[in-house]
């Protein structure tokens, strides 16, 4: 069916084929090897340069004889009404838009494309028309798409692929959106989001959603129409008249890069064409004749006064700048977007600036555009290569001209490095993609080479303590050290010469007295303080982890909560520390894969178990929290009691009710040879486990899906009355939910197939993990067992596999069909297979599971007071096997005899081991 459902998409795409050829051609004609044009400097004189904010140069060009090949063909259209004017590639439906560069000046194009198809009722496949690179120089493409519309698959197909592929989906709940709304949060509800990167284009076609026909009655025109808009998009060209630059060049009449001082260079992505460059130190257009000349943007004088030079908290000197004239050339023009978060911009509106700094020649520049290059480089309109820097967050170096400081001093009116005591250093980057010069003030000068006056004297003797040994003298862009005159010695608190005096022995041994006790008492004070500080880094440590912990957040969880504040505390470490003996080693009573469980008693004389982790992720914090909340207000006694918690250490400690006797999981598959569970605890334990999941699912006060049912996180306590436990990876459902979509989590073995490719949890999910477990209760093995050939099996295949291939008295474990009937274990296994279906609609609820299992029970219960005479005589669960010679016929006392076995059953476990970790098997 799936198959045939691509056949059908594929072939509805195929229709489009006769747009993409003609997207290749200009005018209803397609490309000529002799229509490349070569106009003389008069021609592109009267040639248009601009449509509306656009500047155009050659080889691309607005009418006739204004560019070098049909590819190239731009069209401007001016809107009547409106008046603005909008720029067009030849295929007509390709939008040039303003990308920090203008076209023919960068190999790249910011480009703009939109399309859409009405919606009609009782059609289920629309598909759209292409978007293709229009013509053979442009060599590949790349953006992301926003798609707009109501209840649609989205499928896309490259060009150069025979498979559609399914791109996103696009759901519609609640009432409708506008348009624009939508793609501002483009995330699958109303609007979703392709990115594409191809060399030939592409074609979409949608598929209508089951159910969602309806919807097109509407007015609105997301329900009545879908459409594709760009978020943004990038087109690369190169010359493709020949294929490489060797072949270029030997056609001197077609040669494109004629500019003097420029160089070609291959296509390597595509293998041909090629692109023409000015060499280094040159700025222009290298496909006209001079069109490379050497960099002479640099302004040094400042334009006009009272510059700003703030932006927020970022320092802006000179040669950067905000307003016109304060700027020394555009490259180094800056926006202050947001003065009171020092948002601080450059002028491609793709890069934010952190800080500069003049001394080393760096700029710290953070992207905010939408993508990521490996290295940093700054496109600004007629401006060279003036920024070179690695990473998402760096310090990138800058360049003042791309020219040698020789270069530079030749050409004093535009020499940057005007200040006296300034010189001129070679900007050279690590992989040779960015040269020329920067200035910096001497040595023994700071300041701002770039304005006049601005390198000034450093007065290294009042900035650097201990320069000298005894006298430091300042001088102009350096000091010297001296020495005292004789009979004089160096003050270090004055810093000068003073006389030296004689001193009186008395005074020196009151000195020393004096000297001695403030050491003493120096001493006694730090001890002290050092004792004080201990005490509050102790106390400031544990408010660090309270609130990293999200303790604030659990506090407010907890007050806003009557039922939850009633039983839920915050507990001090102190409190825990004295309950654990100081977390002693021989409290642990049960360790798990991410920590273990202390036996602690409480002031209040109350026995608990306290799950410590070794460690905890910084994403699983609010897991923790998650699990606190849930329990927090949820009231049964099949459900493990959560007594609170402790927020106050590096890793969160969360207080149970002590569960003596281990897990499910555990008892069913110790290394005793039978495990110590009648057929009558299973069943009851199955009925209390189901009671307990339906609790969660339709009768607390609101629905929590477990999402990790499994046996052992159902705990047994000192009657072996199942808890069930472990709600870290549960989640809060409100009413009008019918699932949540999340992240998948769960344990091999239990994990729900559909909520595993879907990522939809809702409470089917638990009952197909209910249904392992009944699986585990009849056939005693665990849900990933060793078979007897040594691999590995998953235990719902082999138990579905099972009952197609034999009866199911074949599969159970011995026990269970010594102790039940066939009636019984055909029902369970029935039961068992109804919640292991694959589609979760045809499982029953985990109400309808916990009634049949209820129903099994009292049927159970029946037995002891059946009527020998009826022919009811089936022998009790409970009691042991029968002498042959001994009456067929079940009696009251074996009803008495069966109970009281099932209330005194021996325990599986050793006192010592009375608790088993939450964490369960694998998560």
């Amino acid at each position: 069916m799936v198959c045939g459902f691509l056949v059908l998409v594929l072939a509805l795409l195929g229709t489009q084929t006769t747009r993409v050829s003609a997207a290749l051609a200009t005018n209803g004609r397609p490309y000529e090897e002799g229509n490349i044009v070569v106009p003389s400097p008069a021609m592109l004189r009267r040639c248009p340069e601009r449509c509306g904010n656009l500047t155009v140069a050659y080889p691309f060009g607005i009418g006739s004889g204004c560019f070098r090949d049909p590819d190239f063909n731009l069209t401007c259209v001016v809107d009547g009404s409106t008046g603005t004017s909008r720029l067009f590639l030849r295929d007509g439906i390709t939008e040039v838009i303003n990308g920090g560069f203008d076209v023919g000046w960068s190999r790249y194009i910011s480009a703009a494309y939109a399309d859409d198809d009405a919606v009609v009722s009782g059609v289920d496949v629309y598909n759209m028309s292409s978007w293709s690179p229009p013509g053979r120089s442009f060599v590949g493409f790349s953006g992301r798409i926003n798609v707009t519309g109501c209840g649609f698959d989205v499928f896309m197909l490259y060009n150069d692929s025979n498979t559609p592929f399914k791109a996103c989906s696009i759901t519609c709940p609640g009432s409708e959106i506008t348009e624009t709304a939508a793609m501002e949060n483009c995330n699958g509800t109303w609007c979703c989001t392709v990115p594409f990167y191809s060399f030939n284009g592409f074609q979409f076609s949608f598929v209508r959603l089951r159910g969602q026909d309806s919807r097109v009655n509407r007015t609105g025109p997301l329900w009545n129409k879908v459409s594709v808009t760009t978020d943004y998009a990038s087109l690369q060209w190169n010359v493709a008249d020949q294929a490489n630059c060797a072949d270029a060049k030997g056609d001197a009449a077609t040669y494109a890069c004629l500019s003097n001082n420029s160089s070609c260079v291959d296509n390597l992505m595509t293998h041909r064409g090629y692109s023409c460059y000015c060499n280094g130190g040159f700025l222009g257009n290298p496909y006209v004749p001079q069109g490379c000349l050497r960099d002479r943007g640099y302004n040094p004088i400042q334009q006009v006064a009272n510059c700003t030079r703030q932006c927020g908290d970022i320092e802006i000197p000179f040669p950067f700048g905000i307003e016109e004239g304060c700027y020394a050339r555009k490259a180094f023009h800056l926006n202050c977007t947001n003065a009171t978060t020092s948002t601080l911009q450059m002028e491609d509106d793709e890069h934010q600036v952190t800080h500069i700094n003049l001394d080393e020649g760096l700029i710290d520049i953070k992207y905010i555009a939408y993508y990521q290059q490996d290295f940093l480089r700054i496109y600004v309109d007629e401006e060279p290569d003036l920024y070179m820097g690695y990473g998402e967050t760096t310090s990138a170096q800058w360049a003042v001209a791309n020219l040698t400081c020789q270069e530079a001093q030749v050409d004093m009116p535009r020499y940057a490095c005007v200040s006296t005591n300034s010189e001129c250093l070679v900007v050279n980057s690590t992989q040779n993609l960015l040269y020329g010069y920067r200035c910096k003030c001497s040595t023994g000068f700071q300041g701002n080479p770039y304005v006049r006056e601005g390198c000034q004297d450093i007065d290294e003797c009042n900035k650097t303590i201990g320069i000298c040994e005894e006298v430091c003298n300042n001088i102009v862009g350096s000091y010297h050290c001296s020495k005292c005159p004789d009979k004089m010695e160096y003050d270090t608190t004055t810093r000068k010469c003073t006389s030296i005096k004689r001193q009186n022995i008395y005074l020196g041994i009151i000195i020393g007295l004096t000297g001695g006790f403030g050491v003493i008492l120096l001493i006694l004070s730090g001890l002290f303080m050092v004792h004080r500080w201990k005490r509050y880094i102790q106390r400031q440590l544990r408010r660090r982890y309270f609130r990293k912990n999200q303790g604030l957040l659990l506090e407010q969880l907890i007050s806003s909560d009557e039922n939850a504040s009633d039983k839920t505390r915050i507990f001090s470490v102190e409190e825990l520390e004295k309950a654990t003996n100081n977390f002693d080693q021989t409290r642990i009573v049960g360790r798990g894969g991410h920590g273990m469980v202390y036996k602690g008693i409480l002031s209040d004389q109350r026995v608990v178990a306290i799950k410590k982790s070794k460690v905890i992720e910084e994403g699983e914090i609010n897991q923790f929290i998650n699990e606190v909340a849930i329990l927090s207000q949820i009231n049964h006694r099949n459900i493990v009691q959560l007594f609170g918690c402790c927020l106050e250490t590096e890793v969160p400690l969360l207080v149970y009710d002590f569960i003596p006797n281990g897990s499910l999981f555990g008892i069913l598959h110790s290394d005793s040879s039978t495990s110590c569970l009648s057929w009558d605890d299973c069943i009851r334990i199955a009925v209390e486990a189901a009671g307990a999941l339906s609790y969660l699912h339709s009768a607390a006060s609101i629905s929590v899906f477990h999402r990790d049912v499994k046996s052992s996180n159902i705990l047994l306590d000192g009657n072996f009355t199942a808890k069930v436990a472990d709600f870290g990876a549960s989640r809060l459902v409100s009413i009008d939910q019918t699932h949540i979509v999340t992240n998948v989590q769960g344990t091999f073995g239990y994990l729900d197939p559909e909520y595993y490719y879907t990522g939809q949890l809702n409470e089917k999910s638990d009952v197909y993990s209910f249904g392992v477990v009944l699986i585990e209760l009849l056939l005693r093995k665990e849900p990933i067992f060793t078979s007897e050939s040594g691999s590995k099996q998953n235990l719902s295949n082999y138990f579905l596999s099972g009952l197609k291939a034999r009866p199911v008295t074949e599969i159970v474990a011995a026990q269970v069909l010594d102790e039940a009937t066939e009636e019984e274990i055909s029902s369970v296994a029935s039961l068992a297979e109804m919640c292991l279906r694959l589609r979760g609609e045809d499982r029953p609820t985990m109400k309808q599971v916990e009634m049949a299992l209820r129903v099994l029970q009292t049927e159970r219960l029946k037995l002891c007071h059946a009527d020998p005479g009826n022919g009811q005589e089936k022998e009790p669960l409970l009691t042991p096997a029968r002498e042959e010679d001994s009456s067929d016929q079940l009696v009251a006392s074996d009803c008495v005899t069966a109970n009281l076995a099932s209330k005194n059953m021996k325990q599986c476990y050793s006192f010592e081991q009375e608790f088993m970790s939450y964490d369960g098997v694998s998560r």
